[in-house]
């Protein structure tokens, strides 16, 4: 097995459990490793402080063993039985209303690198390095093991999260069984899930306990659900006995799925309205003003050199949905941006609230639902920030 050796005093992140080897810290390497390959990251010193994927890139070792291990089956088939009995603590698997979740969430399950969501019988797998991907057979077979018959399917998704020359030989597929039911259940609603053609893996699981939370403040209202994607907070308000949601998107395709989804509800007296506009256009032109209004965009920055921007962002679009809600109105406001960090986040409200000459009490600060585990030492797994505001 190759060998990385760090500079003197740049083992400190990982004598604390942070799973990440940066470039810079390395003084030299023992042999030639690949993209993938499995490396022992060592001391200055010398003394072993982890094995774990070497890549070329800003993060070269990505960690997923703090002992000694040949990352064979019986490794792979450990850890998903630990992630799987995490699930079972927060009683996922065994709901009769819920089937699917997270069972995989990278460094949050000591597993950087790779994601699992599970849908019914159906497993799907997106790898976001090499080393993982190198792996989605052994990662089929574990899964095979730790759900036995349950299990129908593995749909591999990783082409989109790869490397780009090593993605350009990638092909989404299924590595076991095919399926045929595409259809989720989450909290008692319905969901058709397209983890072949939709985004990440097909559905947002990481909004289920926020969702459920709105439910609580939509009774009779008119809500606006922007970036709607597949209309996952519309299905809870409409359930709940909203009067009316709009669904705003800028995506056909996720425009008519919200629609499918919608038709699924049984005994929603609401109306629903699903709009294929650029949300920012869809608040200018809006005259009548809502009671609730969920803002939940795709992560506007994925750098820290576009920060800034996403900040501007952040604050034009929610100053625009505080101006259009109702006095007494609620506003659920997002951001997944991981360079956004929650003070960030919060201050950028702050700013919106005063440019739109609003006041604002916080009712609800959010995170992602549990099956998306933050690790104590890597805190850079809390990439979900919300906050629930109650309008004056």
């Amino acid at each position: 097995m190759k060998k990385i050796f760090l500079k003197r005093k740049k083992d400190a992140a990982l004598r604390r459990f942070h799973p990440w080897v940066f470039s810079g810290a390395i003084q030299r390497t023992e042999g030639h490793p690949a993209d993938g390959e499995l490396v022992e990251v060592y001391s200055h010193q010398g003394d072993f402080l982890g094995a774990g994927h070497y890549q070329n890139g800003s993060i070269r070792v990505r960690i997923f063993s703090f002992e000694p291990t040949d990352a064979g089956l019986p490794f792979w088939t450990k850890r998903l039985q630990q992630a799987i009995q995490y699930r079972r603590s927060l009683g996922l698997p065994a709901d009769q209303q819920t089937d699917a979740y997270r069972l995989v969430h990278a460094e949050g399950d000591e597993l950087p690198g790779l994601v699992i969501d599970i849908y019914g019988g159906t497993a799907v797998i997106q790898c976001h390095s090499i080393g993982m991907h190198l792996e989605r057979h052994n990662l089929t077979a574990a899964l095979q093991e730790v759900f036995g018959d349950q299990l129908q399917a593995v749909y591999d998704k990783s082409r989109d999260t790869l490397p780009g020359n090593y993605a350009a030989n990638a092909e989404n597929q299924y590595l076991f069984g095919a399926s045929k039911k595409q259809t989720a259940l989450e909290n008692g609603h319905p969901f058709i899930v397209d983890w072949e053609g939709g985004q990440k893996t097909g559905f947002f699981l990481d909004q289920r306990e926020n969702r459920q939370l709105l439910a609580r403040y939509a009774t009779g209202k008119r809500v606006l659900n922007a970036f709607c994607y597949t209309g996952g907070f519309s299905l809870y308000a409409l359930k709940a006995g909203a009067h009316h949601v709009d669904s705003v998107d800028t995506s056909d395709k996720a425009i008519e799925l919200c629609r499918k989804n919608v038709a699924l509800l049984e005994n929603s007296s609401g109306t629903h309205q699903a709009h294929r506009e650029d949300v920012l256009q869809f608040l200018r032109r809006q005259e009548t003003l809502y009671d609730l209004i969920v803002v939940d965009p795709p992560a506007f920055a994925k750098s820290l050199k576009k920060r800034h921007n996403a900040v501007q962002g952040y604050k034009r679009l929610n100053a625009s949905a505080l101006q259009k809600i109702k006095p007494g109105g609620i506003l659920f406001t997002f951001s997944c941006s991981q360079v956004v960090d929650k003070t960030l986040f919060y201050n950028t409200i702050v700013a919106a609230a005063l440019e739109a000459g609003r006041k604002v009490k916080v009712m609800h600060q959010l995170s992602q639902s549990p099956d998306h585990p933050i690790s104590l030492f890597h805190p850079e797994g809390e990439y979900l920030k919300g906050l629930v505001l109650q309008i004056s």
